[in-house]
Order: C-alpha cells, then structure tokens, then sequence
C-alpha cells in the first residue's frame, strides 16, 4: 500500500508541469487526495485538496494550479501553469484512508491524511 509520485522537473519560470501520483494496490475513488508542498528550510504546506468532485487550493496557486483524479487509474494529478520561481519545492501526495469524509475546513491539514507519497522536486528558474 502505496503512494508513488512523480512527474517533477526543472522548468523557466511560466511554464508548466503536471506531478502525478499513483495508488498501488487499492482503488481510491471515495478517498480525498491532497498536494502538499516544502521549500527549503520552510515547513511543508497546503497546495490544493479534493474530496470529491470538489477542490480546494491555497491562495497563491488559485488560477495556475488543478488539482485532479483518474479514479480508472487510482492517480492523482496536479496540473501547474504559470510557474514562479517561488512555486520551487518538494511536491508532497497525500491519501485519506480512513472511512469518515473530512470538512472542508480540514483538507488543508496535514492530519486530514494518512498515506504520503515520496515527493518530486518542482524547480523553476527565473
């Protein structure tokens, strides 16, 4: 039981990307996903949540970042446009797996989730 992250890399400052995150073993459909971001030297915070069809996205991504899921192939997407060089982080995946749906309030904590991917490193060069 899993969460395998990839899809980050190195790109000039308004370009895109698109991090992925896979499920092995299970299927995720009910659970809500999050992306979950660290700078270095700063703490790991919120990106974006989705419980749901419904999503959620901190202010400084609103309008650049999606946040989405292939239920058929138990992954989860996080569609970056317009990158800053600020956006440069760790990406961090994150599964809920227990049973109970978490409000809304609480898909931008990271006690709302219980599985995490390994993280991929998003660069952007000014």
């Amino acid at each position: 039981v899993q969460l395998q992250a990839s899809g980050g890399g190195l790109v000039q400052a308004g370009g895109s990307l698109r991090p992925s995150c896979a499920a092995s073993g299970r299927t995720f459909s009910r659970n809500t996903m999050g992306w979950f971001r660290q700078a270095p030297g700063k703490e790991r915070d919120f990106v974006a949540g989705i419980r749901w069809n419904n999503s959620k996205y901190t202010d400084s991504v609103k309008g650049r970042f999606t946040i989405s899921k292939d239920n058929a192939k138990n992954t989860v997407y996080l569609q970056m446009n317009a990158l800053k060089p600020e956006d440069t982080a760790v990406y961090y995946c994150a599964e809920r797996t227990r049973e109970t749906m978490p409000i809304w309030s609480e898909l931008s904590e990271e006690r709302s989730y219980d599985l995490w991917g390994q993280g991929t490193q998003v660069t952007v060069s000014s």
